[in-house]
Protein backbone atom coordinates (compact mmCIF):
# COMPACT_ATOMS: atom_id res chain seq x y z
CA UNK A 1 0.00 0.00 0.00
CA UNK A 2 3.05 2.63 0.61
CA UNK A 3 4.20 1.88 -2.72
CA UNK A 4 0.85 3.03 -4.17
CA UNK A 5 1.07 6.90 -6.17
CA UNK A 6 -2.20 9.17 -5.09
CA UNK A 7 -4.47 8.16 -7.55
CA UNK A 8 -3.32 3.99 -7.20
CA UNK A 9 -4.06 5.21 -3.66
CA UNK A 10 -7.21 7.01 -4.25
CA UNK A 11 -8.38 3.90 -6.38
CA UNK A 12 -7.99 1.92 -3.73
CA UNK A 13 -9.92 4.57 -1.29
CA UNK A 14 -13.00 4.42 -3.62
CA UNK A 15 -13.15 0.63 -3.27
CA UNK A 16 -13.54 0.47 0.81
CA UNK A 17 -16.78 -1.69 1.76
CA UNK A 18 -18.34 1.82 2.98
CA UNK A 19 -17.75 3.55 0.17
CA UNK A 20 -19.23 0.31 -2.31
CA UNK A 21 -21.96 0.67 -0.63
CA UNK A 22 -22.76 4.05 -1.61
CA UNK A 23 -22.15 3.09 -5.16
CA UNK A 24 -25.27 2.43 -7.38
CA UNK A 25 -24.65 -0.36 -10.48
CA UNK A 26 -23.57 1.70 -13.34
CA UNK A 27 -21.39 3.47 -10.79
CA UNK A 28 -20.07 -0.15 -9.76
CA UNK A 29 -19.05 -0.99 -12.78
CA UNK A 30 -17.28 2.35 -13.98
CA UNK A 31 -15.14 1.79 -10.48
CA UNK A 32 -14.54 -2.19 -11.47
CA UNK A 33 -13.08 -1.24 -15.11
CA UNK A 34 -11.02 1.27 -13.58
CA UNK A 35 -9.79 -1.07 -10.97
CA UNK A 36 -9.24 -4.06 -13.81
CA UNK A 37 -7.01 -1.80 -16.23
CA UNK A 38 -4.79 -0.70 -13.38
CA UNK A 39 -4.69 -4.70 -12.38
CA UNK A 40 -3.59 -5.27 -16.10
CA UNK A 41 -1.31 -2.91 -15.85
CA UNK A 42 0.71 -3.71 -12.76
CA UNK A 43 0.06 -7.76 -14.18
CA UNK A 44 2.03 -6.70 -17.77
CA UNK A 45 4.43 -4.68 -16.00
CA UNK A 46 5.36 -7.43 -14.09
CA UNK A 47 5.24 -9.84 -16.56
CA UNK A 48 7.51 -7.88 -18.73
CA UNK A 49 10.06 -7.73 -16.39
CA UNK A 50 10.52 -11.13 -14.69
CA UNK A 51 10.48 -11.87 -18.33
CA UNK A 52 13.33 -10.04 -19.22
CA UNK A 53 15.15 -10.19 -16.14
CA UNK A 54 15.20 -14.21 -16.65
CA UNK A 55 18.10 -14.15 -19.28
CA UNK A 56 20.66 -11.62 -16.60
CA UNK A 57 19.94 -13.81 -13.51
CA UNK A 58 19.72 -17.01 -14.90
CA UNK A 59 15.85 -18.72 -13.84
CA UNK A 60 12.71 -17.78 -13.28
CA UNK A 61 13.56 -18.44 -9.63
CA UNK A 62 16.17 -16.87 -9.73
CA UNK A 63 14.35 -13.23 -10.65
CA UNK A 64 11.15 -13.36 -8.94
CA UNK A 65 12.61 -11.24 -6.02
CA UNK A 66 13.96 -8.22 -8.42
CA UNK A 67 10.22 -7.25 -9.37
CA UNK A 68 8.80 -7.74 -6.09
CA UNK A 69 6.91 -3.86 -6.63
CA UNK A 70 4.84 -4.43 -9.57
CA UNK A 71 3.88 -8.20 -7.70
CA UNK A 72 2.66 -6.02 -4.85
CA UNK A 73 1.02 -3.85 -6.76
CA UNK A 74 -0.42 -6.62 -9.07
CA UNK A 75 -1.38 -8.43 -5.72
CA UNK A 76 -3.60 -5.29 -4.31
CA UNK A 77 -5.43 -4.28 -7.41
CA UNK A 78 -6.52 -8.27 -7.72
CA UNK A 79 -7.86 -7.75 -4.21
CA UNK A 80 -9.70 -4.61 -4.95
CA UNK A 81 -11.09 -5.81 -7.93
CA UNK A 82 -12.50 -9.23 -5.88
CA UNK A 83 -14.25 -6.49 -3.52
CA UNK A 84 -15.58 -4.30 -6.17
CA UNK A 85 -16.85 -7.36 -8.31
CA UNK A 86 -18.30 -8.83 -5.01
CA UNK A 87 -20.69 -5.61 -4.65
CA UNK A 88 -21.55 -5.51 -8.35
CA UNK A 89 -22.75 -8.82 -7.93
CA UNK A 90 -24.86 -7.95 -4.93
CA UNK A 91 -26.12 -4.96 -6.48
CA UNK A 92 -26.76 -6.86 -9.48
CA UNK A 93 -28.80 -9.45 -7.25
CA UNK A 94 -30.81 -6.78 -5.68
CA UNK A 95 -31.63 -4.69 -9.18
CA UNK A 96 -33.02 -7.72 -10.94
CA UNK A 97 -35.48 -8.79 -7.99
CA UNK A 98 -36.49 -5.48 -7.71
CA UNK A 99 -37.35 -5.32 -11.81
CA UNK A 100 -38.73 -8.78 -11.34
CA UNK A 101 -41.34 -7.45 -8.61
CA UNK A 102 -42.21 -4.66 -10.40
CA UNK A 103 -42.85 -7.04 -13.65
CA UNK A 104 -44.98 -9.04 -11.61
CA UNK A 105 -46.82 -6.91 -10.01
CA UNK A 106 -47.45 -4.98 -13.07
CA UNK A 107 -48.55 -8.47 -14.61
CA UNK A 108 -51.02 -9.26 -12.02
CA UNK A 109 -52.17 -5.76 -12.03
CA UNK A 110 -52.89 -5.92 -16.36
CA UNK A 111 -54.65 -9.48 -15.35
CA UNK A 112 -57.27 -8.07 -12.79
CA UNK A 113 -58.17 -5.15 -14.91
CA UNK A 114 -57.94 -6.89 -18.03
CA UNK A 115 -61.36 -7.97 -19.16
CA UNK A 116 -63.31 -6.48 -16.69
CA UNK A 117 -62.29 -3.35 -17.86
CA UNK A 118 -62.77 -3.71 -21.48
CA UNK A 119 -66.43 -4.79 -21.28
CA UNK A 120 -65.22 -8.06 -23.15
CA UNK A 121 -63.32 -10.57 -23.11
CA UNK A 122 -60.28 -10.58 -25.84
CA UNK A 123 -57.34 -13.01 -26.54
CA UNK A 124 -57.41 -16.81 -25.78
CA UNK A 125 -60.72 -16.77 -23.69
CA UNK A 126 -62.86 -15.69 -26.34
CA UNK A 127 -62.25 -18.33 -28.47
CA UNK A 128 -64.87 -21.00 -28.42
CA UNK A 129 -64.15 -23.76 -26.26
CA UNK A 130 -61.86 -26.91 -27.62
CA UNK A 131 -60.34 -24.43 -30.07
CA UNK A 132 -57.70 -22.03 -30.45
CA UNK A 133 -57.15 -19.15 -32.58
CA UNK A 134 -55.35 -19.21 -35.83
CA UNK A 135 -51.78 -17.20 -34.44
CA UNK A 136 -49.42 -18.72 -36.67
CA UNK A 137 -49.13 -17.47 -40.37
CA UNK A 138 -46.39 -16.79 -43.07
CA UNK A 139 -48.51 -15.14 -45.43
CA UNK A 140 -51.99 -16.47 -46.15
CA UNK A 141 -53.96 -20.00 -45.39
CA UNK A 142 -52.66 -21.62 -48.74
CA UNK A 143 -48.97 -21.29 -48.23
CA UNK A 144 -49.63 -22.27 -44.42
CA UNK A 145 -50.89 -25.46 -46.46
CA UNK A 146 -48.18 -26.18 -48.74
CA UNK A 147 -45.53 -26.00 -45.70
CA UNK A 148 -47.61 -27.85 -43.72
CA UNK A 149 -47.66 -30.52 -46.38
CA UNK A 150 -43.92 -30.19 -47.28
CA UNK A 151 -43.62 -31.22 -43.89
CA UNK A 152 -45.77 -34.08 -44.11
CA UNK A 153 -43.55 -35.30 -46.97
CA UNK A 154 -40.72 -34.76 -45.38
CA UNK A 155 -41.70 -36.89 -42.45
CA UNK A 156 -43.19 -39.36 -44.73
CA UNK A 157 -39.35 -39.55 -46.46
CA UNK A 158 -37.65 -39.95 -43.08
CA UNK A 159 -39.95 -43.03 -41.70
CA UNK A 160 -39.48 -45.10 -45.11
CA UNK A 161 -35.71 -45.23 -44.72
Amino acid sequence: MHSLTEPEGNLVREAEPAALRELDEDQLLELQTRVQRARTKYMKIYRRGASASVSEVGGRGKSFARNQRARDKAEVFETVLAQVSRQVSVVARQTATELRAERIAEARAARSAGPSSTGGATGPASVPSGRRAATKTTGGVKRDASSQAQGVRRQAARDAR
